[in-house]
């Protein structure tokens, strides 16, 4: 398991890696998110836009890590989760729709991360299968309702696949491969963690600015 997580881990940072350089449009405006210093950031389930059950809870508990190493403190999201369900809030949409304020009063974090899954799982496309996870993320400042920040990531394991041999045949064969390994090994799991790290990683063009906690804190990726 240990050595599932690193080799994940690795994946993802060499993911983050590769796409460093990629195009990602002008340049964001900063200045609310550099005025407003958050320093910790309380993530919202993400709501599930996606015909999987299973994705907005799979992408919430992958998002410390990538939050964390970009040097910011991050409330638990187990903890944030009982609370709501505690005061009787079950649902994403629910909760993502609780006024800032009260956030705020509730777990004392600077910032909410509202996260949204557009794609999630693995699809059959005749002569092939591939997992797609894509999401888009807000950064709110919980003092002041201003947003701070907006990204997204896409992360697909057609990006490292190989053409097959064997014609038509040999394609049909390994897609039905493919769609039995995709569903039993929940790769769709091991792919929201490079499309985590590819959305909230600190120090990439448009990415987030990285936290107090990080000895880069006040440098950008062009620093």
């Amino acid at each position: 398991m240990f050595k599932q997580l690193r080799l994940i881990l690795a994946v993802a940072v060499l993911a983050v890696l590769a796409t460093g350089c990629a195009n990602r449009g002008p340049a964001m405006d900063y200045t609310a998110y550099r005025e407003s210093h958050p320093a910790s950031i309380l993530v919202l389930p993400p709501v599930n836009k996606s015909p999987d059950i299973t994705a907005s809870y799979s992408l919430l508990s992958l998002v410390t890590m990538p939050l964390a190493e970009s040097g910011y403190y991050v409330v638990p999201v187990a903890v944030a989760d009982e609370t709501f369900k505690q005061n009787g809030l079950t649902t994403a949409d629910e909760i993502q729709a609780v006024p800032v304020d009260k956030l705020h009063s509730i777990f004392g974090a600077d910032a909410g991360l509202y996260i949204t899954v557009s794609q999630y799982g693995a699809s059959y496309r005749v002569v092939d299968s591939v997992v797609n996870v894509e999401a888009t993320a807000r950064l709110v400042d919980l003092r002041t309702g201003k947003e701070l920040w907006t990204g997204h990531a896409f992360a697909s394991s057609a990006e490292n696949q190989n053409s097959s041999g064997g014609g038509l045949i040999g394609m049909l064969v390994t897609a039905v491969v493919n769609q039995l390994i995709n569903n039993l090994s929940d790769k769709s799991h091991a792919i929201a963690g490079i499309t985590s790290w590819r959305l909230l990683s600190a120090g990439q063009p448009n990415g987030l600015l990285y936290g107090p906690r990080s000895p880069k804190y006040g440098k950008t990726a062009t620093n």
